[in-house]
């Protein structure tokens, strides 16, 4: 199990560098932290898929905060590596060089959890656990975690490192909300029978599970086209009146709901979501203050499975 506090939503860095600028950035960043948030998540690859960046800009903008607040000390930070295309894939030496980088820009001498980013099956597990393990021995990271592996593979790098008496991943990070629904089948049990916490990304499926897309209206985002081909599912119209009433029931938006409905899902830890500006901010925390009924959970599970 892991000793993270982790706290009711972690806050994804995915946008920082992309749709939030520095100033944005910062901004969201002192929201969250003002009303209680703990953790902050990102990657060494974010954003490297927007012209002009490199990857690493996150980190950049988080390590700038971070020293320009004095913050370090009040927020744990969780980033990752292999998908980077400056350091891909989890070999020892890779591992090694990447989380120096990482430290470097986020301006701090360790991160409280490192994530294999996703499965490398071109390097033994043999090599990646014993390398992980080593960051932990040196301090430079608290717990690691594995996000994108197979329940498999995780079972797997998980018995090699309980017979070796090195570092086990003690987190998972998976896409996982009401739209996306797949790693219930064999992922969830394992992470359950092997006593793992999931901190699921995507937790509002590009956005579509704040409620603002709706058939008919336009949204300025530069996520609209992935949220709004959740619209096209037969059952997205059901699912979204089920979230407005539950909504209305507990007087708060649309997106707390959403995520609630996660925190209420076995082994999840907190979800994961981002926010480009501040007046993003308040919903997700609010979140925390939900609580929803075993009716209420079950009539939002329906209603999701069966969105096809």
């Amino acid at each position: 199990m892991t000793s993270l506090r982790i706290g009711p939503v972690v806050l994804g860095g995915n946008v920082f560098g992309w749709t939030a600028d520095q100033d944005e950035t910062f901004a969201v960043l002192d929201a969250f932290v003002e009303g209680g948030g703990t953790a902050i998540d990102t990657a060494d690859v974010y954003s490297e898929w927007i012209e002009g960046n490199s990857g690493g800009d996150s980190e950049e903008l988080i390590g700038r905060w971070l020293a320009s607040r004095g913050a370090r000390d009040r927020v744990e930070v969780h980033t990752k590596v292999a998908m980077s295309a400056a350091r891909p894939g989890l070999s020892a030496a890779n591992i090694a060089a990447a989380v120096d980088d990482s430290l470097r820009r986020l301006q701090t001498d360790h991160v409280d959890l490192y994530y294999a980013h996703q499965d490398d099956e071109a390097v033994e597990p043999e090599e990646y656990v014993a390398a992980f393990d080593a960051l932990v021995k040196a301090g430079k990271v608290r717990e690691v975690g594995a996000s994108n592996f197979t329940a498999e593979r995780l079972g797997g790098a998980l018995d090699l490192a309980e017979r070796e008496g090195l570092t086990p991943f003690t987190v998972a990070q998976d896409q996982w909300n009401l739209v996306e629904r797949d790693i219930e089948g064999a992922l969830v049990p394992t992470l359950r029978d092997r006593g793992l916490v999931e901190l699921p990304y995507s937790s509002l499926a590009s956005g579509f599970l704040t409620g603002k897309y709706r058939p008919g209206q336009d949204v300025e985002s530069a996520r609209a086209g992935k949220a709004s081909a959740y619209l096209e599912k037969s059952g997205s119209a059901d699912l979204l009146t089920a979230l407005d009433e539950v909504a209305e029931a507990h007087s708060t938006s649309v997106t707390a709901v959403s995520l609630a409905w996660l925190r209420a899902q076995t082994m999840v830890g907190a979800p994961i979501a981002s926010a480009r500006t501040v007046d993003h901010v308040q919903p997700l925390l609010d979140s925390a203050l939900v609580t929803l009924t075993d009716d209420e959970v079950a009539r939002l599970s329906t209603a999701s499975a069966a969105l096809s």
